[in-house]
């Protein structure tokens, strides 16, 4: 997630973050979730994992405002490839 949050910082002004917790509890999330971002909100639900065929962490979604998915992948990915991402979803008018 370091990746993640220090790009997030970059697009604040287009792109809304919100990492989704799961497969644990609401308490140890939020527990650890200040140590982990802080240009992202978070939630805690698990029925998301499945509604976009998440097997695990980590995975990124990219989602535009009216809710189409434009990108998705399972793994960590780079600071070049996140941006590359994020750029093709602003394009879009996310």
């Amino acid at each position: 997630m370091p990746v993640v949050d220090a790009v997030a910082a970059d697009y604040l002004d287009e792109v809304r973050f919100i990492a989704v917790a799961g497969r644990s509890s609401l308490e140890a999330s939020a527990e650890r979730a200040p140590q982990w971002f802080s240009n992202l909100d978070w939630g805690y639900d698990e029925s998301i994992w499945n509604l976009y065929g998440i097997p695990g962490q980590p995975a990124s979604v990219l989602i535009t405002g009216s809710d189409v998915v434009v990108d998705g992948w399972f793994g960590a990915a780079g600071e070049e490839h996140l941006r590359a991402a994020l750029d093709r979803l602003v394009a879009l008018g996310a």
